[in-house]
């Protein structure tokens, strides 16, 4: 898998169990945990509700990447019975897909629906949803294409976010995701093209690529096309595109031309957050993960080497079974040794199903603690990397009022009277250790 501890690892560093309310004027409110790409599909699902006509109805689509994610989901699906007792409730993603039984057992649950089941139109019709089976589940590594599915953008975001792929063939000894989301897959370049065109011709500055194992993009197309083709065909293909944003990528399977794209593409955000996991070779090993310590550190150098301003993210798991304390040292100096900006930190947490939950564990208070200190690390990184930003111009994309970021996802508080989506040129004059200051200068 190529995300930590799964692909199900956000664009931005966030707690994966927080959720995200959105509700619509039919009714139909949906409550989404997880990564960008449940976001997306959440809107995939919006659409369709919209559609058939669906009223008075709660989707929870949940995240499994954690035993927490699993467990505020069950919480939020309480609420949601008790805020509206009426209400049709439906829960389908991938904790759903995983353990369908599970959800169907809770007194307020509805319907189950599995992932692939979600991005049917035919599923939200009023007849289907309130009729016929509670649970509709179906084998998720029998599914063998990604179906096409076209969004106009995520409502109330200012940038827009294309699924290219989804599934994962790796088995990492700590992942359960590949059980909900299946093999890999990938949507045909000519597609992705033509949704990114769309989405530029409706207003968007800011396209970002999402998928659960995004570099493993092509291996199940005609000649097994790779990621920078595809990067490159988009901004060949779009000229009007602003800005092209990567979401969580796995560091060993960057390829030649993507890594050319990094180099000599201005439109190709400077900005990559890396499926790391660990920076010790034994816990490396025994993740089942396909890269060493020295080759992280590598990538980063060479990297920094070709484009300067590039920042890095990284997911890191604490605690991981059999760590010692030396190997977690091994991890925390990754930090400053892959010259990391944003930490996505996950406490270890075994997942019933997986390899590593056999495995021998660490004490609790132990995991605690050693997450502390990689938050505590990644504080301190985010904040030399704000400073070395102070004094300089940078094209923000102008997030919500006076929130914006730049294109190495630095984030940025800036006084603007632009829309949500607008790009300006702004200087960087401060930072407060989380954001950094800015003055607009001119439209982009």
């Amino acid at each position: 898998m190529s995300t930590a501890p799964t692909a199900h690892v956000p664009l931005e560093p966030e707690d994966p169990a927080a959720p995200a309310r959105g509700e619509g004027t039919d009714g139909v409110d949906i409550i989404t945990f997880g990564c960008r790409l449940n976001a997306w599909e959440s809107e995939v699902m919006r659409g369709h509700a919209r559609e058939a006509g669906l009223t008075d109805a709660i989707i929870i689509n949940t995240c499994a990447v954690t035993n927490e994610a699993v467990r505020q989901a069950r919480q939020a699906i309480r609420r949601a019975r008790k805020d509206r007792p009426g209400a049709h409730l439906i829960v389908t993603g991938c904790a759903a897909q995983i353990d369908p039984l599970a959800f169907a057992k809770m007194p307020e649950v509805d319907r189950v629906i599995g992932n692939a089941e979600k991005l049917k139109s035919d599923t939200f019709r009023s007849a289907v949803i309130r009729g016929g089976e509670a649970v509709s589940v179906g084998d998720i590594m029998a599914v063998t294409e990604l179906a096409g599915h076209l969004v106009d953008g995520l409502e109330g975001r200012a940038r827009a976010y294309v699924q290219v792929q989804t599934g994962c063939d790796h088995r990492c000894t700590f992942c359960i995701i590949p059980y909900g989301r299946g093999n890999a897959r990938s949507a045909p370049a000519g597609e992705v093209v033509d949704q990114v065109r769309r989405l530029v011709e409706t207003g968007h500055s800011e396209v970002v690529l999402t998928g659960v194992d995004m570099t493993s993009w092509g291996t199940d197309l005609p000649g097994q096309p790779k990621l920078g083709r595809l990067v490159r065909a988009i901004l060949k293909q779009v000229p009007d595109l602003k800005r092209l944003r990567l979401s969580s990528i796995d560091a060993i399977e960057i390829d030649d031309d993507l890594m050319a794209a990094i180099a000599e593409e201005e439109r190709l955000c400077p900005y990559l957050h890396l499926s790391l996991q660990a920076g010790d070779d034994m816990v490396l090993k025994r993740m089942k993960r396909r890269h060493l310590r020295a080759d992280a550190i590598a990538l980063t150098d060479r990297l920094k080497a070709i484009r300067p301003d590039i920042a890095f993210g990284a997911d890191l798991i604490a605690g991981f079974p059999t760590e010692t304390e030396a190997m977690f040292e091994n991890s925390l100096r990754l930090v400053e040794e892959c010259q990391l900006a944003y930490l996505h930190v996950f406490p270890y947490s075994p997942r019933p199903g997986t390899p590593a939950a056999r495995m021998p564990q660490v004490n609790g208070a132990v995991i605690k603690e050693r997450a502390k200190r990689l938050r505590e690390a990644g504080e301190a990184a985010l904040t030399r990397h704000l400073a070395s930003m102070v004094g300089r111009e940078e094209v923000l994309l102008v997030e919500k009022p006076g929130e914006a970021r730049a294109a190495n996802f630095a984030p940025v508080r800036i006084e603007t009277p632009a829309r949500p989506g607008a790009l300006v040129r702004a200087a960087i004059t401060g930072h407060d250790g989380t954001h950094l200051i800015a003055r607009a200068v001119e439209a982009a």
